[in-house]
């Protein structure tokens, strides 16, 4: 949660300081550079913990399919909604839903593809669902079950929503947490980009 709130912080802050024109302007190849070195810290972790990958391999076949599951139902339920949002063209909604609560990935190819109206409205979008796990990941386990906050959680439960969701679902779900979190994750680039080319 704390992770989160200070996530929206500098997102306002840097609101008000380009409003009031107090920094200079930035070019897209230092936000791709920036997301360059972060993918790349991200690939170290993974690649350095060599007992996460040996407890992939003792997980349950079935649950296996949750980040599909995942992938399959945000897709569905963004297509679902953009027949509400008629200025919006499907494949918009769906690059939108495509990043999985990823929003420094998503936003950033985004707004390479679409502009940052379109990357600033996947950035709120992916907040707010890691910020909806976060708060509402006790009330999900009671009435969905304990893979729900998984689920809701997308590319965030291999990080920011782990905790609420081993304190809520049961430390059972940590490597089911990682492993969904991580091919989700993985699918992100994927996916907004097929949406944004079409």
């Amino acid at each position: 949660m704390k992770g989160s709130l200070i996530i929206v912080g500098f997102f306002i802050l840097g609101i008000v300081c380009g409003l009031m024109g107090w920094l200079p302007s930035l070019d897209d190849n230092l936000s791709f550079l920036t997301l360059c070195a972060l993918l790349f810290c991200v690939g170290m972790t993974v690649g350095n913990n060599t007992t996460l990958l040996k407890s992939f391999k003792r997980l349950d076949p079935r649950l296996m399919l949750l980040p599909l599951m995942t992938i399959i139902g945000t897709l569905a339920a963004t297509a679902v909604a953009a027949l509400g949002l008629p200025h919006r063209s499907l494949t918009d909604c769906l690059a939108v839903g495509s990043g999985f609560g990823y929003y420094s990935l998503s936003s950033i190819l985004i707004t390479q593809y679409r502009g940052p109206d379109l990357g600033t409205v996947a950035l709120l979008a992916n907040i707010i669902r890691e910020v909806i796990t976060l708060l509402g990941a006790p009330l999900m386990v009671r009435w969905f079950g304990p893979l729900a906050p998984i689920s809701s959680g997308g590319a965030t439960t291999m990080d920011t929503t782990l905790p609420i969701i081993t304190r809520t679902s049961g430390e059972e779900f940590v490597i089911l947490s990682l492993f969904h979190g991580f091919l989700v994750d993985f699918s992100v680039p994927f996916l907004v980009t097929l949406f944004c080319s079409l």
